[in-house]
């Protein structure tokens, strides 16, 4: 599992010209699930990003979480996280979850990040043809893979 955290000011997700999702001071995390993704992966992904101390305290050091700012969260699936570039100019996602396997794992990651945060969590469509805008703040773009826990 593969997420894309961003902080931001603002962020929002259009869907056929209707606002699906919108917040303001928070996190835009975008969402790839692969094929070998497991429960562990949903509660080992959805931990860091609640805790990750990214958000700036009194003095202007990142050292507040989601949790301790109590800010919103977006999350938008995202299969082409999981692009191959290796061969060709032609992305392969061949390790990106098909939607029997990604539908039921990205709604139980939403799940389990309502469950860290204790609030609701915004979305995406998944399989939608999503506009996503956003005003990074920082900017503070943060990459993290549930397979690479380094």
């Amino acid at each position: 599992m593969k997420a894309v955290i961003q902080r931001v000011t603002k962020a929002s997700v259009t869907i056929d010209g209707e606002r699906v999702a919108k917040i303001n001071d928070g996190l835009l995390v975008l969402l790839g699930i692969a094929n070998d993704d497991i429960l562990e992966d949903i509660e080992w992904l959805s931990k860091k990003i609640s805790n990750l101390r990214i958000f700036d305290d009194a003095n202007g050091v990142m050292n507040l979480s989601l949790i301790d700012k109590k800010s919103n969260i977006i999350i938008v699936s995202q299969f082409t996280l999981h692009a191959s570039t290796k061969k060709g100019n032609r992305p392969s996602y061949i390790r990106a979850a098909k939607p029997d396997i990604a539908i039921p794992l990205y709604k139980k990651f939403i799940q389990q990040m309502e469950n860290e945060i204790g609030r609701k969590v915004q979305t995406g469509k998944f399989g939608a043809d999503m506009k996503v805008a956003l005003i990074n703040d920082g900017p503070v773009t943060i990459i993290i893979d549930s397979k690479n826990k380094n």
